[in-house]
């Protein structure tokens, strides 16, 4: 069964039951365009849901090996279950980019995509987690935050997933996968998931498989999403287009500071937090603070209703940490409230879409035969000035439009 063969299956189940029953569907069921696996509690003895589910389990079943079956069901029993072996195994798989992997994990994806909206649909479709991403250059010191933050919410009794964007190596393509050694106590938290997920030197890296380990953690009951980026680069624009709030992290004494960060990067962020603000650091501190506070009055506002702010703490001490999780949690509800956080979600799956087509584009053009004879001469002309960088990719271009 093809993927648009289970859209329109669950829309026909969706439309038909809505009218043919007296059953009062969720509001949130009656808004969603394509969201066809909300809970009708049972139409005709059977739910909604468990219907559309066999539907995408359906999707591709003819060519879907017992075992393959068994692995998909195993995994989204787990996860719904909140085990935390069956989560990493599921994160493995979206991570992969073997092509028979990539197919059973989206399977799995949409299987867990019904059952969280499900969860959601409960809330009066509200978000049932946060999702915050954390960055800033490297010594602002965001494992050891990570860990006493981590700690902290895990002792209020939320359920924590650190999921830490790590730049692969464009020589090896390996990366350092340090965070789990930075964060010892949390690591061993039963409240707690770390995940370091390496970006494979792409941009659309960092999006599609951090976006989809996030879904994942959430699915498994992990109601506070921390998404951790090494250094200030593309991938933190990437993150601040896939959370809630986009914390910024800065340290006290790393010379000029307002030069040494991009503007852009300022822009996104929700909060500015200096750290390290104790000792002979705290002094600095808080001049810093003063100079982003100002800083921030000049640039545009990208929100109606939260106006970014600057705060300082210490993780070796711990203050202003209980401080920061009440100011987010005031921007949590304040985002909630006004409607702005399920707008920008909504415009961030968007994005999340399209970046998935832009890298899957990409992995076809360099993929087509016709294109692959063409590059190792035309990579050699550009090298030696013959050929413009331009006019050799317009060839490639009409090379591959040719052809298809």
């Amino acid at each position: 069964m093809k993927l648009s063969l289970f859209l329109t299956t669950c829309g026909s189940i969706h439309k038909s039951l809505i009218g043919r029953t007296n059953i009062l569907a969720p509001s949130c069921l009656k808004t969603a365009s394509l969201n066809y696996t909300k809970w009708l509690p049972f139409a005709f003895g059977y739910p909604l849901r468990k219907l559309c589910i066999q539907a995408t389990e359906g999707w591709h079943a003819e060519v879907l090996t017992e075992k393959e079956q068994n692995l998909l069901r195993r995994l989204y029993k787990g996860i719904v279950q909140k085990q935390r072996a069956q989560l990493a195994e599921a994160i493995t798989l979206v991570e992969s980019t073997h092509w028979r992997k990539k197919e059973l994990a989206q399977i799995l994806l949409q299987q867990v995509l019904a059952y969280h909206r499900d969860q959601e649909c409960l809330n009066n479709g509200k978000p049932l987690a946060f999702r915050v991403g954390l960055s800033g250059p490297p010594g602002a010191g965001k494992s050891t935050f990570i860990e006493v933050f981590g700690k902290m919410l895990t002792g209020k009794g939320h359920k924590v997933s650190v999921l830490a964007v790590d730049p692969s190596s464009y020589t090896t393509g390996g990366s350092l996968m340090g965070d789990k050694t930075r964060m010892p106590e949390l690591s061993r938290d039963m409240n707690a998931y770390i995940r370091p997920s390496p970006t494979r030197g792409t941009l659309g890296g960092v999006t599609r498989t951090t976006n989809e380990a996030i879904l994942l953690c959430e699915g498994a009951g992990h109601d506070i999403v921390l998404v951790e980026t090494v250094g200030v680069g593309q991938s933190e624009f990437a993150v601040a287009n896939m959370v809630d709030m986009f914390v910024l992290l800065i340290p006290p004494a790393g010379g000029d500071e307002l030069q040494g960060i991009k503007r852009g990067i300022i822009e996104m962020a929700d909060l500015v937090v200096i750290t390290k603000a104790d000792g002979d650091l705290l002094v600095p501190a808080r001049r810093i603070q003063a100079e982003y506070v100002s800083a921030l009055k000049l640039l545009r506002k990208r929100s109606k209703v939260w106006k970014p702010q600057v705060m300082h703490i210490s993780s070796r001490t711990e203050e202003g940490v209980q401080e920061l999780w009440h100011k987010m949690t005031e921007f949590h509800k304040t985002m909630l409230a006004s409607g702005e956080l399920v707008v920008k979600r909504q415009k961030q799956q968007k994005v999340w879409m399209w970046n998935v087509i832009q890298e899957s584009l990409l992995e076809y053009f360099q993929k087509n035969q016709a294109v692959r004879d063409q590059i190792p001469l035309l990579e050699k002309q550009v090298i030696s000035g013959i050929l413009s960088p331009g006019m050799a990719a317009d060839i490639l271009l009409k090379e591959f439009t040719s052809k298809n």
